[in-house]
C-alpha cells in the first residue's frame, strides 16, 4: 500500500441541469493528469459531498477510476458521521478500484477521542486500501488530537492524515509522535510550506483546482531541496486566500467557470459568489494570468 507524495487536488464536482456533468469531469481529470497532479480526491468538502446522493458518489468514484486508468491515484472521500454508511461506501470505493480513502472526523455527533478511534478502526477493519484521516475542526467541531492520531497510525491501513486544524503546533506534534513513514498532508493551502518544513509530504489542495502544475511543482521542488521555491509559495498567498473569500467551493467553482471550464454552479444551501467578491476574484485571476487559461 502506498500513497502519493506531492499535490493531491480536492477536486470540485461539475454540475449541469441533469446532475453531475461527466463530460466536464472527464476533461478536468485529463487536465490534472497532464498538469502532473499526483492524486485526485473525489467528493471531499470541495466536491460538495454533503449534497451528493449515495448513487452519485458511487458513480463519481467509478467514473474517475475508469478515466484515470492508474495514471493518477483516485482517493474517495468516504467518511461521514455514520460509521456503518462510511464502511459501506468505503467498501464500494475499494471494489471499483479506488487507490485510497479520505475519512473525515464524524461531525455533529461530537464523539470523544475514544469514539473517534473506534470509528476509524471500524472502517479500517473492513477495507484493505490506504486510509487518510481528515482533521478539520472548523467544519466538524471535533479536533483529532495528536495522541489519538498516534494510536490510529498503528493500524495497518491508516497511513496518513490531512491536517486542516490550522494549528501548526498541533501538526508539529503529530509529526513528532507518529512513525517516520506516517504521512502528513497540509489541508490548508496557505500552510503547505510550514507543514513541509516540519516533515509533511504534500498537500490536499483547493487551489490546485485552478493551478495544478504550480502546486505540484512547488511541493516537489521543496521536497527535492530547492529553497528557491519559497518565493513562489509567498507569491501565491493572495491566490490561496481568494479561494476562501466565501465558503469553499463557491470561489473555486466561480474561478474555473471564469477560466473556461463549464463546471456549473454550487448546490443549495450554497449560493453564488457575492457580486463584490466576484470582482475581487476576477482581479486576482487576472493578476495571476489565469483568466481564460484552461485546458
Amino acid at each position: 500500500m502506498k500513497l502519493f507524495t506531492g499535490s493531491g487536488v480536492a477536486i470540485i464536482t461539475p454540475f449541469n441541469k441533469n446532475g453531475v456533468n461527466y463530460e466536464v469531469f472527464r476533461q478536468l481529470i485529463e487536465w490534472h493528469i497532464k498538469e502532473k497532479t499526483d492524486a485526485i480526491i473525489v467528493y471531499g468538502t470541495t466536491g460538495e459531498s454533503a449534497t451528493l446522493s449515495l448513487e452519485e458518489k458511487k458513480e463519481i468514484v467509478k467514473f474517475a477510476v475508469e478515466v484515470a486508468q492508474k495514471r493518477v491515484q483516485i482517493i474517495a472521500g468516504t467518511g461521514s458521521n455514520n460509521t456503518q454508511a462510511s464502511i459501506e461506501l468505503s467498501q464500494y470505493a475499494e471494489s471499483v478500484g479506488a487507490d485510497g480513502l479520505l475519512l473525515i472526523t464524524p461531525y455533529y455527533n461530537k464523539p470523544t477521542q475514544k469514539g473517534l478511534y473506534a470509528h476509524f478502526k471500524a472502517i479500517s477493519d473492513h477495507v484493505n486500501i490506504p486510509i487518510i484521516l481528515y482533521n478539520v475542526p472548523s467544519r466538524t467541531s471535533i479536533n483529532l488530537l495528536p495522541e489519538t492520531v498516534l494510536e490510529l497510525s498503528k493500524i495497518k491501513q491508516i497511513l496518513a492524515i490531512k491536517e486542516a486544524s490550522a494549528d501548526i503546533s498541533q501538526i508539529a506534534k503529530v509529526i513528532e509522535l507518529c512513525p517516520k513513514d506516517f504521512i502528513v498532508y497540509s489541508g490548508n493551502d496557505d500552510q503547505t510550506l510550514p507543514i513541509l518544513s516540519l516533515g509533511g509530504k504534500g498537500v490536499i489542495s483547493v487551489t490546485a483546482n485552478i493551478t495544478p502544475r504550480l502546486i505540484h511543482d512547488q511541493v516537489i521542488r521543496y521536497l527535492n531541496g530547492d529553497q528557491g521555491v519559497i518565493e513562489s509559495f509567498l507569491k501565491t498567498r493572495e491566490l490561496h486566500q481568494m479561494m476562501f473569500i466565501e465558503s469553499n467551493p463557491v470561489p473555486v467553482k466561480n474561478a474555473l467557470n471564469l477560466m473556461g471550464f463549464n463546471v456549473g454552479s454550487v448546490r443549495l444551501p450554497l449560493v453564488e459568489l457575492e457580486s463584490e467578491n466576484l470582482i475581487k476574484l476576477k482581479d486576482i485571476l487576472d493578476k495571476y494570468k489565469l483568466l481564460g487559461d484552461s485546458k
